[in-house]
């Protein structure tokens, strides 16, 4: 008999990540094929999917879907496939697992891979959204690698009417949930239950323990951009001919640089010892995924690069973060983050709760044309120009409002001052 494998959540989630079991593909009996997807685990920052280690039979599943997973925990054992003489893969007798029944009508039983019409398997972001949108994988056509359906492909089926309500092999989600959890009052008239998704649910933790543990205090400047639009407007073509998005959060990214150099607190962890400040200067990018939630993807050694080294990785961790293409290394071991909230609108949000455990982070406003006073050859006069807000929220224990100004006050001077 072939010795069992053991299935163990991955070892690099770190930074006080958590895990969650989302979705098992795979039910106990089921053949799995060596690196095929197994299940799908969800924290606070991606969701990634467990492959099988080795081909054979799933023959235990121990972390049922909706389990706290610690890191390296055993999440499921395989009984890999023996080898005949001839070189033949044979399955192991000791493997004496009930296969899940079919479901009626020929579907695939419950946790199967959803596949397009091309056979690519859509993300978990893009399953997701197909259920919420009464899709099926086979209506929409994807127009990532491969035929891969991308999050894009579903919202452009979902707004033309071209796909059909989803076949009732999977019936649509109640309005409300059919039981209140225990300590909870049952929904009243008019009202509806929408359980918290894991990420939701992490989210909300981390931002409670982050006030809990930090106190928070915000500063606000504001910038004239008159400069850095200038500057884009004379590079953006060039850059998108080598395939690299220049936003104005990349010059953001670069003025971080001499702003931490000046004020290296910023870049700095709080322990009950001592300050630990930060060499590298990681800055996290907040990145919000429509109605899925928020991840912070990690531009590295930012003060290694320049603006166009910067604006390639920029634009390519926020590409794989809005596909839902993430790895786990990719959210973690930030020193500084920056939340581009204007995006959206705002035009000031304070404060924004600092993703511990840093110690600030930056908050960028919506750019709009506003009349200010300058002063030429002593004589003032009205201009418009484009000018946004910019917020420090500092951790008051590491530094205090004095040194929350320099920093802003050097970010704000280095924006100004770009040419070229």
């Amino acid at each position: 008999m072939a010795a069992s494998v053991e299935v163990r959540a991955p070892l690099e989630h770190t930074d006080g990540t958590r895990s969650q079991v989302q979705r098992w593909l795979k039910a106990p009996g089921d053949p799995v094929g060596a690196n095929e997807p197994l299940l799908e685990l969800e924290t606070d920052k991606v969701t990634v999917e467990i492959a099988a280690p080795v081909g054979g039979t799933l023959q235990e599943i121990v972390k049922p879907e909706e389990s706290e997973v610690s890191p390296g925990e055993l999440l499921a054992i395989i009984v890999p496939l023996e080898v005949s003489p001839e070189g033949d893969a044979i399955a192991d007798a000791g493997a004496a697992a009930t296969p899940a029944p079919a479901q009626a009508g020929g579907a695939p039983a419950q946790g199967a891979p959803l596949r397009g019409a091309a056979g690519a398997s859509p993300s978990p972001a893009v399953r997701r959204l197909l259920a919420e949108r009464g899709l099926t994988a086979a209506q929409v056509r994807g127009s990532g690698s491969g035929g891969r359906i991308t999050i894009d492909d579903v919202l452009a089926a979902s707004a033309s009417g071209d796909g059909q309500p989803a076949p009732a092999t999977m019936p649509p989600a109640p309005a409300v949930a059919p039981a209140a959890l225990a300590g909870d009052a049952p929904p009243t008239a008019g009202t509806r239950r929408e359980p918290h998704s894991a990420m939701r649910r992490r989210i909300a933790e981390r931002m409670v323990e982050s006030v809990r543990v930090a106190p928070h205090v915000t500063t606000m400047f504001e910038v004239d951009l008159g400069a850095v639009l200038a500057h884009r407007a004379r590079h953006q073509a060039q850059f998108a001919r080598e395939g690299i998005p220049l936003t104005l959060t990349a010059y953001f990214l670069a003025a971080c640089v001499p702003a931490i150099r000046a004020v290296p607190e910023v870049n700095s962890r709080w322990t009950d010892e001592a300050l630990e400040l930060h060499n590298a200067i990681h800055i996290g990018v907040a990145t919000a995924l429509a109605e899925r939630g928020l991840v912070v993807p990690v531009v590295r050694d930012v003060q290694a690069l320049d603006l166009r080294g910067i604006a390639r990785a920029l634009g390519d961790v926020v590409a794989r973060a809005r596909a839902d293409t993430l790895a786990p290394a990719d959210v973690r071991g930030g020193t500084f983050t920056i939340s581009n909230h204007g995006v959206s609108g705002s035009l000031v949000a304070a404060p924004i709760i600092i993703n511990q455990p840093q110690s600030a982070i930056l908050g960028v406003g919506r750019v709009e044309k506003r009349a200010v006073v300058v002063t030429e050859d002593g004589v003032d006069r009205v201009v418009v120009r484009p000018r946004c807000y910019v917020t420090l929220t500092i951790d008051h224990r590491v530094m205090d409002g004095q040194r929350a100004n320099r920093f802003l006050e050097v970010l704000v001077h280095e924006l100004q001052q770009v040419s070229n």
